[in-house]
């Protein structure tokens, strides 16, 4: 997971000030040098990194600090304060404009520049209601526009192409002609990447950009890169004035230093980043939450976030029927099952709980695969047994078992976990929730 390892290095570096009644200046020095070797071993860039040590260390030894009853948290809160403006302070959304709104998607090649366009496209319907179109002005890759095809018609969203035997601008504009005369008010260029930046990639996006004047100017990079990521923004946006940056593959890479130093060095906010190969695997970036997360204290904000898109009102709504009935059945089992899945691997998730020890789950074997089981046993039985589990003898539980590809133990655990589930949903639903009035005590 991204910043995995600044996150153990600087968890190690403040643990060493938490809960301290008294901090010298010395204990301060020995912690900010710390602080530092953690965040160049990340890959943050040499500049910001002195930066941000020399802002924490100015403000920490300060006689608020120093003279506080809980110095330790001052410090860790400094920490904090500092890093979230480090990554922009505020979350900074999309600028939707003019009808359509114009995006130029602009990277180099392998920074999952193509595939972010899709996803982009899909969190602009779910969370905006918009109706996108992607836009295939690659014309150097003739694979380019198959694979902006291929995700496209995974979402369901309409791509615009004109095959490679034109230019990049003539697309870009015939796409926004395409746009208005079939109400497509959310537009994605997706322009050619190169392995290194060149003059004829910057010359062709600059042209494109002449040609259509995009509302937002979105740079791709990916966070393995490192330092590059750092270098590759500083060139794009001296060329092209771009308008954010979204970070790809955060989920792979345990340093995350191009996140902490784009914003930085180019003055541009990160807007979105990809946390995972899922086109659904696409969060808004939020400096704040971001280093809640890497401080090791959670992210409720995101983890609710979460909950809210992936569980359907009518479904809750029906659910909350069948507690109050007590007729809740397997098969509500699995629809609920299947609705905490849309959320993210759970290893994720985890990590956005506060107070949880997240590295001793490191060596916890998690099951992603389980709901695949759970799901095809279920589905190995009859709609009455999906309704009545209790009819499932031995010769039934065989037969389900086959079916699945499961063992017999396997369907047992599984009727032993909804029993649970099932006494917890009577108690709920029966009214039997005890309340309790505190009362004061006349003195």
């Amino acid at each position: 997971m991204a910043f995995e390892n600044l996150s153990d290095k600087l968890g190690q570096a403040l643990k060493k000030l938490r809960g301290r009644g008294v901090i010298t200046e010395k204990d301060i020095k020995e912690s900010m040098r710390e602080i530092k070797l953690a965040l160049l071993e990340a890959d943050v860039n040499y500049k910001v990194v002195k930066d941000f040590v020399a802002r924490v260390s100015e403000r920490c030894v300060g006689a608020d600090v120093l003279e506080s009853l809980t110095p330790g948290q001052q410090i860790v809160k400094i920490v904090n304060d500092e890093l979230t403006v480090l990554m922009g302070s505020e979350n900074s959304r999309i600028e939707f404009g003019k009808s359509p709104t114009v995006i130029l998607m602009a990277g180099l090649q392998g920074a999952g520049k193509t595939t972010f366009c899709a996803k982009l496209a899909g969190f602009m319907r779910k969370r905006h209601n918009k109706r996108p179109l992607l836009v295939a002005a690659d014309i150097y890759r003739p694979a380019a526009i198959k694979q902006l095809q291929v995700v496209g018609k995974q979402l369901d969203i309409p791509v615009f192409e004109m095959g490679t035997d034109t230019t990049a601008v003539k697309i870009a504009k015939s796409a926004i002609e395409h746009a208005k005369a079939h109400g497509n008010d959310f537009v994605i260029i997706d322009t050619a990447g190169r392995l290194h930046i060149d003059d004829e990639l910057m010359q062709e996006l600059e042209d494109v950009k002449t040609a259509v004047n995009p509302d937002e100017i979105l740079l791709v990079i990916d966070a393995m890169t490192g330092q590059d990521a750092v270098n590759i923004a500083e060139n794009f946006n001296n060329r092209l004035e771009i308008t954010g940056v979204i970070v790809t593959k955060l989920d792979g890479d345990t340093r995350g230093g191009a996140a902490l130093s784009v914003k930085a060095v180019t003055g541009k906010p990160i807007k979105f980043c990809g946390v995972g190969e899922k086109l659904s695997d696409i969060e808004e970036f939020h400096p704040d939450r971001m280093a809640s997360r890497i401080l090791g204290a959670g992210d409720v904000l995101s983890l609710v976030e979460k909950a809210q898109e992936a569980f359907d009102e009518k479904d809750a709504a029906a659910l909350e029927e069948k507690i109050r009935q007590n007729t809740f059945n397997l098969d509500d089992f699995l629809n609920q099952m299947q609705q905490m899945n849309k959320m993210g691997p759970l290893s994720s998730l985890i990590k956005m709980v506060p107070g949880i020890d997240h590295k001793a789950l490191d060596n916890v074997d998690i099951d992603e695969r389980k709901l695949d089981r759970i799901e095809a046993i279920i589905k190995s039985m009859t709609m009455q047994e999906r309704e009545k589990p209790e009819i499932l003898n031995a010769s039934r539980k065989k037969r389900i078992a086959a079916g699945s590809g499961n063992q017999v133990s396997d369907v047992n655990l599984l009727l032993k976990q909804f029993e649970q589930m099932q006494k917890m949903m009577k108690q709920l639903g029966g009214g039997n929730v005890r309340r309790f009035k505190k009362k004061k005590k006349k003195r």
